[in-house]
Protein backbone atom coordinates (compact mmCIF):
# COMPACT_ATOMS: atom_id res chain seq x y z
CA UNK A 1 0.00 0.00 0.00
CA UNK A 2 1.45 3.61 -0.84
CA UNK A 3 1.43 6.03 1.36
CA UNK A 4 -1.50 8.28 -0.13
CA UNK A 5 -3.65 4.81 -0.05
CA UNK A 6 -2.09 4.13 3.84
CA UNK A 7 -2.84 8.11 4.63
CA UNK A 8 -6.48 7.96 2.66
CA UNK A 9 -7.47 4.50 4.43
CA UNK A 10 -6.67 6.34 8.14
CA UNK A 11 -9.04 9.39 7.37
CA UNK A 12 -11.90 6.93 6.00
CA UNK A 13 -11.66 5.16 9.20
CA UNK A 14 -10.90 7.08 11.56
CA UNK A 15 -12.88 8.29 14.56
CA UNK A 16 -16.94 8.89 13.92
CA UNK A 17 -19.25 11.49 14.58
CA UNK A 18 -18.35 11.95 18.74
CA UNK A 19 -14.64 12.59 17.70
CA UNK A 20 -14.38 16.12 19.64
CA UNK A 21 -12.28 18.37 17.31
CA UNK A 22 -10.59 21.84 18.00
CA UNK A 23 -12.59 24.47 16.43
CA UNK A 24 -10.93 27.75 16.89
CA UNK A 25 -8.47 29.72 19.05
CA UNK A 26 -11.85 31.04 20.44
CA UNK A 27 -13.04 27.37 21.89
CA UNK A 28 -13.11 29.29 25.67
CA UNK A 29 -14.18 32.84 24.56
CA UNK A 30 -16.85 34.33 22.90
CA UNK A 31 -16.38 34.56 19.09
CA UNK A 32 -17.95 37.86 17.58
CA UNK A 33 -19.56 36.50 14.62
CA UNK A 34 -20.01 39.92 13.15
CA UNK A 35 -16.51 39.97 12.40
CA UNK A 36 -15.77 38.29 9.17
CA UNK A 37 -13.15 35.87 8.61
CA UNK A 38 -10.50 35.82 6.42
CA UNK A 39 -9.83 32.73 4.51
CA UNK A 40 -6.42 30.70 4.36
CA UNK A 41 -5.31 27.61 3.47
CA UNK A 42 -1.83 25.48 4.76
CA UNK A 43 -0.35 22.50 2.97
CA UNK A 44 0.43 19.20 5.22
CA UNK A 45 3.02 18.26 3.34
CA UNK A 46 3.77 13.95 4.10
CA UNK A 47 7.31 13.08 2.81
CA UNK A 48 7.40 9.15 0.96
CA UNK A 49 9.67 7.31 3.32
CA UNK A 50 9.32 4.58 5.49
CA UNK A 51 9.16 6.84 8.48
CA UNK A 52 7.28 9.82 6.85
CA UNK A 53 7.76 12.89 8.10
CA UNK A 54 5.73 16.51 8.02
CA UNK A 55 7.25 19.36 6.77
CA UNK A 56 7.05 22.41 8.70
CA UNK A 57 8.45 26.34 8.03
CA UNK A 58 9.95 28.69 10.80
CA UNK A 59 8.38 31.94 10.18
CA UNK A 60 11.14 35.22 10.18
CA UNK A 61 11.39 37.26 12.89
CA UNK A 62 10.55 40.09 10.67
CA UNK A 63 7.01 39.08 9.80
CA UNK A 64 3.99 41.39 11.31
CA UNK A 65 1.85 38.06 11.83
CA UNK A 66 3.26 35.37 14.39
CA UNK A 67 6.95 35.95 13.93
CA UNK A 68 9.51 33.36 14.92
CA UNK A 69 6.60 30.90 15.28
CA UNK A 70 6.66 27.27 13.51
CA UNK A 71 4.02 27.31 10.56
CA UNK A 72 2.75 24.92 7.94
CA UNK A 73 3.57 26.65 4.42
CA UNK A 74 0.43 28.48 3.80
CA UNK A 75 -1.24 31.99 4.07
CA UNK A 76 -4.02 33.79 2.55
CA UNK A 77 -6.61 32.65 -0.42
CA UNK A 78 -6.50 34.72 -3.01
CA UNK A 79 -9.52 36.00 -5.35
CA UNK A 80 -7.29 34.04 -8.15
CA UNK A 81 -7.08 30.64 -6.47
CA UNK A 82 -9.71 28.33 -7.01
CA UNK A 83 -10.10 27.08 -3.46
CA UNK A 84 -7.92 25.72 -0.82
CA UNK A 85 -6.13 23.40 -2.60
CA UNK A 86 -4.80 26.07 -4.73
CA UNK A 87 -3.82 28.33 -2.21
CA UNK A 88 -1.88 25.99 0.11
CA UNK A 89 -0.32 24.68 -3.29
CA UNK A 90 1.05 27.95 -4.88
CA UNK A 91 1.74 29.59 -0.85
CA UNK A 92 3.84 26.42 -0.74
CA UNK A 93 6.00 26.81 -3.76
CA UNK A 94 6.26 30.61 -3.17
CA UNK A 95 7.51 29.90 0.53
CA UNK A 96 9.75 26.80 0.48
CA UNK A 97 9.99 25.91 -3.39
CA UNK A 98 7.72 22.97 -3.26
CA UNK A 99 6.89 22.54 -6.71
CA UNK A 100 3.01 22.21 -6.58
CA UNK A 101 3.00 19.25 -9.48
CA UNK A 102 5.15 17.44 -6.92
CA UNK A 103 2.30 16.77 -4.29
CA UNK A 104 -0.19 14.09 -4.94
CA UNK A 105 -3.15 15.79 -2.93
CA UNK A 106 -5.19 13.86 -0.55
CA UNK A 107 -7.71 16.75 0.36
CA UNK A 108 -9.35 19.32 2.42
CA UNK A 109 -9.87 18.29 6.45
CA UNK A 110 -11.24 20.10 9.27
CA UNK A 111 -11.03 23.55 8.71
CA UNK A 112 -9.49 26.27 12.02
CA UNK A 113 -10.29 29.53 13.38
CA UNK A 114 -7.39 31.29 14.24
CA UNK A 115 -7.42 34.42 16.76
CA UNK A 116 -6.10 36.66 14.00
CA UNK A 117 -9.51 36.27 12.43
CA UNK A 118 -8.78 33.59 9.37
CA UNK A 119 -10.62 30.43 8.85
CA UNK A 120 -7.45 27.86 7.92
CA UNK A 121 -8.19 25.39 5.80
CA UNK A 122 -5.32 22.36 5.71
CA UNK A 123 -4.77 20.47 2.59
CA UNK A 124 -2.80 17.12 3.37
CA UNK A 125 -0.71 16.19 0.32
CA UNK A 126 2.14 13.33 -0.33
CA UNK A 127 5.57 14.97 -1.60
CA UNK A 128 8.67 12.98 -2.57
CA UNK A 129 11.66 12.70 0.43
CA UNK A 130 14.88 14.78 0.20
CA UNK A 131 13.23 18.04 -2.47
CA UNK A 132 15.42 20.64 -2.50
CA UNK A 133 13.27 23.16 -0.65
CA UNK A 134 14.36 26.53 -0.60
CA UNK A 135 12.68 29.30 1.71
CA UNK A 136 11.79 32.68 1.15
CA UNK A 137 13.85 35.29 2.56
CA UNK A 138 11.27 37.35 3.27
CA UNK A 139 9.07 35.01 5.35
CA UNK A 140 10.69 31.81 6.37
CA UNK A 141 13.73 31.58 8.37
CA UNK A 142 13.92 27.56 8.45
CA UNK A 143 12.11 24.47 7.15
CA UNK A 144 12.44 21.47 8.57
CA UNK A 145 10.83 17.93 8.98
CA UNK A 146 8.97 16.27 11.80
CA UNK A 147 8.28 12.44 12.00
CA UNK A 148 4.67 12.08 11.48
CA UNK A 149 4.25 9.65 14.28
CA UNK A 150 5.65 11.61 17.07
CA UNK A 151 3.47 14.64 15.82
CA UNK A 152 0.39 12.36 15.71
CA UNK A 153 1.14 10.51 18.85
CA UNK A 154 -0.93 11.93 21.92
CA UNK A 155 1.72 11.48 24.21
CA UNK A 156 3.18 14.83 22.64
CA UNK A 157 0.13 17.14 22.87
CA UNK A 158 0.61 18.84 25.93
CA UNK A 159 -2.27 21.45 26.69
CA UNK A 160 -0.84 24.76 28.24
CA UNK A 161 -2.95 27.47 29.23
CA UNK A 162 -2.07 31.59 29.24
CA UNK A 163 -4.11 35.12 30.56
CA UNK A 164 -5.18 36.55 27.41
CA UNK A 165 -7.58 39.83 27.23
CA UNK A 166 -8.37 39.10 31.11
CA UNK A 167 -9.30 35.52 30.41
CA UNK A 168 -7.52 32.09 30.35
CA UNK A 169 -6.76 30.72 26.71
CA UNK A 170 -6.23 27.03 26.18
CA UNK A 171 -4.04 25.85 23.66
CA UNK A 172 -1.52 22.71 22.71
CA UNK A 173 2.10 22.30 22.50
CA UNK A 174 4.42 20.19 21.14
CA UNK A 175 8.44 20.15 21.47
CA UNK A 176 10.53 18.22 18.75
CA UNK A 177 14.07 19.04 18.35
CA UNK A 178 14.29 22.20 19.98
CA UNK A 179 11.38 23.66 17.85
CA UNK A 180 8.28 24.59 19.84
CA UNK A 181 4.96 23.80 17.83
CA UNK A 182 2.05 25.34 19.62
CA UNK A 183 -1.06 27.96 18.75
CA UNK A 184 -3.09 26.99 15.42
CA UNK A 185 -0.42 24.74 13.57
CA UNK A 186 -0.18 22.71 16.89
CA UNK A 187 -4.16 22.49 17.00
CA UNK A 188 -4.57 21.40 13.62
CA UNK A 189 -2.04 18.67 14.43
CA UNK A 190 -4.07 17.77 17.04
CA UNK A 191 -7.26 17.58 14.90
CA UNK A 192 -5.61 15.20 12.46
CA UNK A 193 -4.22 13.11 15.10
CA UNK A 194 -8.00 12.71 16.36
CA UNK A 195 -9.60 12.41 13.06
CA UNK A 196 -7.12 9.81 11.93
CA UNK A 197 -6.72 6.27 12.69
CA UNK A 198 -2.54 5.86 12.24
CA UNK A 199 -0.79 2.63 12.83
CA UNK A 200 2.72 4.39 11.88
Amino acid sequence: MTLVERLQHALEGGHGLDTVLLTGDHRDLELDQTTPLMSAAVLIAVTDRPSPGVILTQRTDTLSRHPGQVAFPGGRIDPGDDGPIAAALREAEEEIALPRDRVAVIGEVDRYRTVTGFEVTPVIGVVPPDLVLVPSAAEVAQVFEVPLDFVLDTSNHVEATVEWQGRNRHYYEITWAGHRIWGATAAMIVNLSRRMRWNG
